[in-house]
């Protein structure tokens, strides 16, 4: 067995306004520098083997807050990047509708073999995405190496693990939280994740800023 801490990225500048992130590398804010200093404090006295990362500097950044005070090296991961919106991209949510309605509408439907026009990067369906995390996650749990394992990634990525571990498919509307320097906790087991503990916050109780929710529901 190998327990998850599956960890979303402390807080952008672009998720305190709602523009879409997707595979566009953006960097922490002031919030979520705050943010990813207090996890990796609550994190400390955690039995890590080993913190993996999203190659996207808000979840690097995230993943070097937990690593560097223990004395860790990040574990840089491609495959826990963020699903690719395409030309989604760079709009705030409230302008997507507007420009690509008809896209949005199979965005908003959760359209799992829907893609979104192309924009600087070709958009993943929603089953590529899917596909891609679970095997990634499996490909890195399943070498074996670790009892406890750190993956610092992004929203859509927590969503996909979640839905995974609960057999819970993409028709069922997103009714559980994924915050910004989130701890969910899972458990490898016999081939599949085991939902444990979700959304803990509480290593921020003390900060002015609220953990904003992942805005796609």
């Amino acid at each position: 067995m190998t327990e998850v801490l599956l960890i979303r990225h402390g807080e952008t500048a672009w998720n305190a306004v709602k523009r879409l992130q997707g595979h566009l590398d953006i960097p922490l804010n002031a919030t979520g520098e705050r943010q990813a200093a207090a996890l990796g404090r609550a994190l400390l006295d955690e039995p890590l083997d080993a913190v993996f990362s999203s190659d996207l500097q808000r979840a690097y950044q995230t993943a070097q807050a937990v690593a560097a005070p223990r004395g860790m090296q990040v574990l840089v991961d491609r495959g826990l990047r963020e699903r690719c919106y395409g030309a989604f991209e760079g709009m705030m949510y409230a302008d997507i509708s507007q420009r690509y309605p008809q896209a949005y509408a199979a965005w908003q439907a959760r359209d799992i073999d829907a893609r979104m026009p192309q924009g600087e990067h070709e958009a993943e369906t929603l089953r590529e995405f899917s596909q891609r995390v679970i095997q990634t996650i499996t490909r890195i749990v399943e070498q074996g190496r670790y009892r406890k394992v750190a993956l610092v990634t992004h929203g859509g990525v927590l969503e996909c693990a979640y839905r995974a571990a609960q057999g819970v498919g993409f028709a069922h509307p997103r009714d559980f939280d994924i915050f910004n320097a989130s701890v969910n906790r899972l458990q490898w087991c016999k081939g599949r994740l085991k939902l444990v503990e979700w959304g803990d916050v509480s290593h921020l109780e003390n900060l002015d800023e609220l953990a904003l929710d992942e805005i796609d529901r």
